[in-house]
């Protein structure tokens, strides 16, 4: 790929600092990070602000009420951890009624929705990490929802592709379709109800009289307590849902050390196997020792080589991962060293696996292929680095067009219920208290002395092959953040996918129109089911990154041009 001008790297030109630095899914979460940081909070508190704005500005794929699992590297402790920001099925929830009416798949609608868990995960990252209040950080998100902001392209396209499905509930109608059209690029979008909502937290910590903790317990019981769950229950009580006031009530976020692996040098962390994001380590450890640079980037033996490992990789995910409180998961097993030997041994370099290969176990089921049409619409992503080497990374998700919205607040509570199944013998089964596989998986990467980077990005399936592009164009090609979230990408669709109703299509992989056709037709002559995609394809991801460097401290920002990603900061 070329540059388009001789003094530029990339497409976009590379954004370097040395104090604070956000990256995100849209230009405005990015800002409100940075405002939060240039107001003396650190890389949690600029992180949850910029994760909160983009519930509002990109609320067709990320739900303020949705999920939000976040990682966290704290500098002075030198450790890193996880929060977990994913509901749970609620107590009325009954298994055997989703396995006898909806074998296959949990249906769209009110019964999908599961307790909301991205208001509990932001404030508990505050309590125990940040520096600001609950109101502070979110006064971007409640201005942009209350005066509105301009509709822009990518929002503006999904929520028309989506008009007959908001148009299923009134509530959903009335914000998405206001006067009975989709809205158009340039107009402002108001969300008043959202922006009262969040208001109305803000409120209750303001009104609390205590000190900073206080003040955020008393905003997540406003959410969880208060009149917000009330409105939560009445409407589902009424509405055949199955969410009440002491599911609510109950719930907590879970605050855990994160996965960890060391691939050549560099440690990679995630959270635990009730998201993908260990696939994401399992893909790196099989590329271990494979020689990818002297492949060639995006060379038909490196393309293979990858593909297979995310193979692999998913085999196992769809084999193990589940809530590890009610599943069984080998962990150690599944990251040990002497297994990715194993699995690695797997990886012909003349031949591709016609379908997913076979996970770590031989009683593991085959899955039967689907023509169901591929898509991964919701998520976005934000992350933080402060002055003193504090790094956030956030993947906040959900939809708005699934599930009906509570009429007066604006929001759907958490429908992630999708990635669940009516299975029992699934690791994501449906149980009452049990947290549905979730796919939006943030990360960080630490090379000890040189450099720390927070990564991640949308995309559902395609979320962990784009974050090890990504890593490895940093880590094995020397690439700067911004030229390797711009690289051309590609990806495979030879597993179920994780969102109903589960599509599989055996051998598939898609490439970018910028990697060379012949490439393409040499990966076809393996035995790959090539598709094109365009040259900048929203499906390949949204990446968002920031590399710091650990000797002088300097700041480089990647966020991806293929939908609306930027960073800020100096």
């Amino acid at each position: 790929m070329q540059p388009p001008a001789s003094f530029m790297d990339a497409y976009r030109p590379s954004l370097r600092g040395h104090r604070h630095m956000t990256s995100a899914g849209h230009y405005l979460a990015a800002q409100a990070g940075f405002q939060v940081m240039e107001a003396g909070g650190n890389a949690i508190d600029g992180g949850v602000a910029a994760g909160m704005v983009l519930g509002v500005v990109q609320s067709e794929l990320v739900g303020v009420a949705g999920v939000a699992p976040i990682i966290i590297y704290l500098v002075e402790e030198d450790r890193v951890v996880t929060i977990s920001g994913l509901g749970t099925w609620p107590k009325a929830t009954d298994p055997a009624y989703f396995a006898r009416e909806y074998p296959d798949s949990v249906p769209e609608g009110i019964l999908r929705c599961i307790v909301p868990a991205a208001p509990a995960a932001w404030i508990m990252a505050l309590e125990r990490y940040g520096s600001m209040s609950f109101g502070e950080v979110a006064a971007a998100s409640i201005q942009l929802a209350r005066d509105g902001f301009v509709m822009y392209a990518l929002m503006a396209e999904l929520l028309a592709g989506k008009a007959e499905k908001y148009a299923r509930w009134p509530a959903n109608a009335e914000i998405y379709l206001p006067g009975g059209r989709s809205p158009v690029v340039g107009e402002v979008f108001r969300q008043e109800d959202l922006g009262r909502s969040l208001q109305y937290m803000a409120d209750c910590e303001a009104a609390s009289g205590g000190d900073r903790r206080a003040g955020l317990s008393a905003a997540r019981d406003a959410f969880y307590k208060g009149d917000i769950a009330r409105q939560i229950d009445t409407y589902h009580s009424e509405n055949g849902g199955l969410l009440r006031m002491e599911d609510l009530a109950a719930f907590e976020v879970e605050v855990e050390e994160a996965l960890s692996v060391d691939v050549a040098g560099t440690r990679i962390y995630s959270c635990g196997p009730w998201c993908q994001g260990p696939m994401l380590l399992q893909i790196m450890q099989l590329l271990e020792g494979r020689n990818l640079e002297g492949m060639g980037h995006n060379s038909t033996a490196y393309i293979h080589h990858v593909t297979e490992a995310v193979k692999l990789a998913v085999a196992d995910r769809e084999r193990w991962y589940g809530d590890p409180r009610y599943t069984d998961v080998p962990m150690k097993w599944l990251l040990s060293e002497d297994y990715a030997a194993q699995r690695r041994a797997m990886i012909d370099p003349n031949k591709a696996w016609p379908e997913m290969p076979p996970s770590g176990d031989p009683r593991a089921a085959r899955p039967v292929a689907s023509p169901t049409p591929l898509n991964a619409l919701d998520t976005s992503y934000a992350c933080a680095i402060d002055a003193k080497g504090n790094i956030f990374s956030a993947t906040p998700s959900d939809t708005s067009s699934d599930a009906p919205v509570i009429p007066g607040l604006g929001f759907v509570p958490s429908s992630r219920g999708s990635q669940s199944r009516p299975d029992p013998e699934h690791p994501s089964s449906i149980l009452p208290g049990k947290r549905p596989r979730l796919t939006p998986n943030p990360a960080i990467a630490i090379r000890p002395g040189e450099w720390a980077l927070p990564l991640g990005t949308p995309g559902a399936d395609v979320q962990c092959q784009a974050m090890a592009q990504t890593l490895l164009n940093i880590d094995a090609f020397e690439m700067n953040p911004q030229q390797a979230v711009e690289a051309p990408r590609f990806a495979s669709y030879s597993f179920p996918q994780s969102f109903a109703s589960h599509a599989y299509h055996p051998g598939l992989l898609k490439l970018e129109g910028r990697i060379d056709g012949n490439i393409g037709d040499a990966l076809a002559a393996l035995g790959h089911k090539i598709e094109w995609w365009g040259d900048w394809e929203w499906q390949a991801g949204a990446m968002c990154t920031i590399r710091r460097d650990l000797k002088t401290g300097v700041l480089e920002a990647g966020a991806d041009p293929r939908r609306a990603g930027y960073a800020l900061g100096w």
